[in-house]
């Protein structure tokens, strides 16, 4: 008698969920007419006749060694009637588990109602689909990433050391691409470190360095089924980032009820909406609003964005009185749905907001170039896609104002039939910077077009900043046709010094002071980041380094813990562990925060381990910054 009941209660309880789940608004069959209907049972006549059973055979079981005579043969055998069990528990379910009430199962979506009766799997991927964890990455070395097996024999805890210990601020342009290329590149994890938290940690720095788009790219070269805690929580702010929203509904469906945040419930829920699933996902998203799950606007800005979604749409009124600061979620929910966060909030905000407007789409093109003219100077924009941008705002006729203008000065730098008015229109365009971050953001835009200026006299005041700027976008050939002008001792010849990709004799310690002797820059900063870069790529002999270090008060040789973990690795000729142990010596928001000791040892070691061209450009920028 118990046992019936409790098979009642079950039955109960699937009858309900497939009501719940049939209730629902979702997606028309794509099958003709007829395909989705069952066959029509046989009838009785055509029912052939019941075959006696046969007989039981008896089961011997095998040897544990899996022998193969027929006494070992797998046969079905009749389980045992399990003991039967209280009404309030469900046959299969551990004791102690109990059904849950009526009002219970209506709140619940087919998602927690496929977890309460086990029937949802920990990935729905088939297995000859599944990927390897043996290398996470998206950049192969034959595509430019660094040796798969870099990192493989190195201690887990150093590794994570450099990812967890770098804030993601870099001073150096040059820097930051380097850097974004060794996390991109596949490869194995270290010792002692799991694959997938391997990725979660370059993801999550990626996402301090302001790559969304390639912190979200790591995350999705592992399956949704293989998260782990830390994985997740890199996912959740790469997507937040991107503000596509939708793209962690792979892993929180495979994950289900695994975390009970209130972040993870309303993804939940949003994702409920965008699989079909709408009604029920505002009736949750309606009852943790009335909780106070979280602020009231995220959950009015998540419940647009699930509204957006199936036939439960629904007008939602978004109101910012009283919002202090913006959060990387709102600002993800704000832009999703098509909305411009208010200015007031965005004036202050941190430059993450401001770098991953210029990649978003869906942000209008105004606001975009304002964010382009922090990421161009940080490395995450190349010069073909500020070009780009500018090009989209040139094209647009309702654009007017400062950044019309500013896309009629890039055309004119470009195409001007006269080189002064090219000259003139480039000038123009760095000038406007208001402060030296954006006008080396100008410099990044207008990188060709300096390349295509004649090598004249007429511009030779201007030599400098042109050589920088061709050098922003790594045109180190187009660069050197100035050093038939270049002074010796001038900005321009000490750029050229560094760039140039060989060098036939070293520098002279006349040249030195003589760049010495015009230096206006704060504490001799260039001359002190010239010496280091000369010294780095081996282009000054060792007595004039030291009569010249001597001079600027510094101490190329001091040693630090951090200078011996990368002078090491460089003797191992490791080119993946010094580009994040440059990472980490390179961090800060200007490059008065970066001393000469650690551009001579970074540039020295990227020189060894075979990434010279990197090496001369981070050495050149140093000056040209200073």
């Amino acid at each position: 008698m118990k046992r019936n009941v409790a098979l009642l209660a079950l039955g109960s309880v699937l009858a309900l969920s497939s009501a719940l789940v049939l209730a629902q608004n979702a997606p028309e069959s794509l099958l003709p007419p007829g395909f989705d209907k069952p066959r029509p049972a046989p009838s009785r006549a055509a029912t052939p006749p019941a075959r006696p059973a046969p007989a039981p055979v008896p089961v011997t079981r095998g040897s544990a060694s899996g022998s193969s005579s027929a006494s070992s043969v797998a046969v079905p055998v009749v389980q045992q009637v399990p003991a039967a069990t209280s009404a309030s528990a469900a046959p299969g379910l551990p004791a102690g588990v109990r059904i849950p009430t009526l009002q219970e199962l209506e709140a619940m979506s087919p998602d927690e109602l496929d977890e309460l009766l086990g029937l949802k799997p920990r990935s729905d991927m088939p297995p000859a689909a599944r990927r390897s964890l043996k290398q996470v990455g998206v950049l192969a070395d034959y595509e430019g990433g660094l040796p798969a097996g870099s990192l493989a024999r190195q201690s887990g805890a150093l590794v994570r050391a450099t990812l967890d210990g770098n804030k993601g601020q870099l001073v150096s342009r040059w820097g930051h691409i380097l850097l974004r290329r060794a996390l991109a590149s596949r490869l194995d994890a270290p010792q002692g470190m799991n694959p997938a938290d391997f990725a979660a940690a370059r993801a999550a720095l990626l996402v301090r360095m302001g790559e969304g788009e390639v912190a979200r790219a790591v995350v999705q070269d592992v399956d949704a089924g293989n998260y782990t805690d830390s994985l997740t929580r890199a996912a959740l702010d790469a997507y937040a980032f991107t503000a596509d929203i939708t793209g962690i509904c792979p892993a929180v469906t495979v994950q289900g009820g695994a975390r009970k945040d209130a972040e993870w419930r309303v993804l939940r829920s949003v994702c409920q909406a965008f699989q079909g699933d709408g009604t029920a996902a505002m009736a949750q998203l309606d009852r943790m609003q009335g909780g106070g799950v979280w602020p009231k606007i995220d959950m009015l800005l998540a419940q647009k964005y699930a509204g957006a979604a199936g036939k439960a749409r629904r007008a939602v009124t978004i109101e910012w009185d009283g919002v202090t600061e913006m959060t990387p979620w709102r600002y993800a929910f704000t832009i999703a749905t098509g909305l411009e966060p208010p200015a007031s909030l965005m004036r202050d905000a941190p430059d993450r907001y401001a770098y991953a407007a210029a990649l978003a789409p869906m942000v209008p093109l105004t606001t975009r170039a304002e964010g382009a003219d922090k990421a161009a100077a940080a490395g995450i924009l190349s010069s073909a896609a500020m070009i780009d941008l500018y090009s989209q705002i040139y094209a647009q006729e309702d654009i007017t104002g400062d950044w019309a203008d500013r896309a009629g000065l890039l055309r004119t730098a470009y195409t001007g039939e006269a080189p002064s008015d090219r000259m003139a229109a480039i000038a123009q365009l760095w000038d406007a910077g208001k402060d030296s971050r954006v006008r080396y953001s100008r410099m990044v835009l207008t990188a060709y077009a300096a390349a295509r200026m004649p090598v004249q006299d007429a511009f030779a005041d201007q030599s400098a900043d042109l050589v920088a700027s061709m050098l922003a976008a790594g045109l180190d050939a187009n660069a050197l046709r100035w050093a038939s002008q270049a002074e010796v001792g001038s900005l321009t010849w000490a750029q050229l010094a560094l760039a140039s990709p060989k060098r036939g004799t070293p520098v002279a310690s006349g040249a030195l002071e003589s760049f010495y002797s015009d230096d206006d820059s704060d504490n001799y900063r260039k001359s002190r980041f010239l010496l280091a870069g000369l010294a780095g790529l081996g282009r000054i002999d060792q007595s004039t380094a030291s009569d010249f270090a001597s001079k600027l008060e510094i101490n190329l040789n001091r040693q630090t813990r951090w200078t011996r973990l990368i002078d090491q690795a460089a003797d191992l000729n490791n080119a993946a562990l010094v580009c994040l142990l440059a990472g980490v010596g390179m961090q800060g928001d200007g490059w008065d925060k970066m001393t000469s000791v650690h551009l001579y040892h970074i540039v020295s070691a990227l020189n060894r381990v075979g990434l010279s061209a990197e090496a001369r450009m981070i050495a050149a920028e140093a000056v040209a910054r200073g």
